[in-house]
């Protein structure tokens, strides 16, 4: 399938609202299972985490198929994901709900950062993780890891449809992250979703202002009286939003 080019106009609204939100519009559409669940964030970033998915699915390991010296191969599946994975993208590891075993650690996680990867999501744990907290590569995953990735993990696809966290993620899906989780967007509708989740962050950002000064939340959110509608648009007019 032929990806449409993912606009700096869309990854630019995503990194502004949050995965809340986000939720909220992809279930209006029916999607009811996009956030991937019992991950979280490694450190604070100032801004979300967006980008389409370059995958990484892992099975058991076997272990006559799985020893040491499987890494001396360039071929690796786990080698060859870092060292292909496209500048932009999010690398998401399908780890099998598994933190036993590390999905990665902070080498091949500075090899991602320094090649332009803009995010790492496993829904097994890093090894490292206080290491990578500190890079600036938005990282999340779902707990500390056992400090080696061979003993129960087994790289085997790369760039194929996976689950992360109970998600089905498809190649060019776009992973947004914020302080809570991660959440998935088909690519076919990310640009109409960018645009009304910040149509709807806006708006939020009124109902939260009248909300501390006192208001109450009947006819206001949501806005079902014209009143509000119109102090919305005055609103929108004096801060220029």
């Amino acid at each position: 399938m032929t990806l449409s080019p993912f606009r700096d106009e869309t990854r630019d609204k995503l990194k502004h609202v949050s995965t809340a939100t986000l939720s909220t519009l992809l279930f209006k559409r029916g999607l009811r299972n996009q956030f991937i669940q019992n991950i979280q964030p490694l450190g604070r970033k100032s801004e979300n985490m967006v980008g389409p998915a370059f995958t990484l699915r892992y099975i058991p390991a076997r272990e006559d198929l799985n020893g040491i010296t499987v890494f001396q191969n360039p071929e690796h599946p786990q080698r060859k994901a870092v060292e292909s994975a496209p500048a932009g993208c999010v690398m998401v590891f399908d780890s099998r709900k598994d933190a036993r075993a590390a999905s990665a650690g902070s080498i091949l996680v500075t090899r991602l950062m320094t090649r332009g990867v803009v995010g790492v999501v496993t829904d097994g744990g890093f090894r490292d993780s206080p290491e990578i907290a500190e890079m600036a590569i938005h990282a999340y995953h779902q707990r500390p890891s056992a400090p080696t990735n061979l003993t129960l993990h087994q790289a085997l696809d790369i760039d194929v449809p996976i689950g992360c966290g109970d998600v089905a993620v498809w190649p060019g899906d776009i992973l947004v992250g914020d302080g809570e989780g991660v959440v998935v967007i088909p690519r076919a509708i990310v640009d109409e979703v960018a645009s009304e989740a910040a149509e709807m962050t806006v708006f939020e950002d009124f109902v939260l202002e009248r909300v501390q000064a006192g208001a109450s939340i009947v006819g206001l959110y949501p806005a079902t009286y014209q009143e509000t509608k119109d102090a919305f648009a005055a609103w929108r007019r004096e801060k220029a939003r």
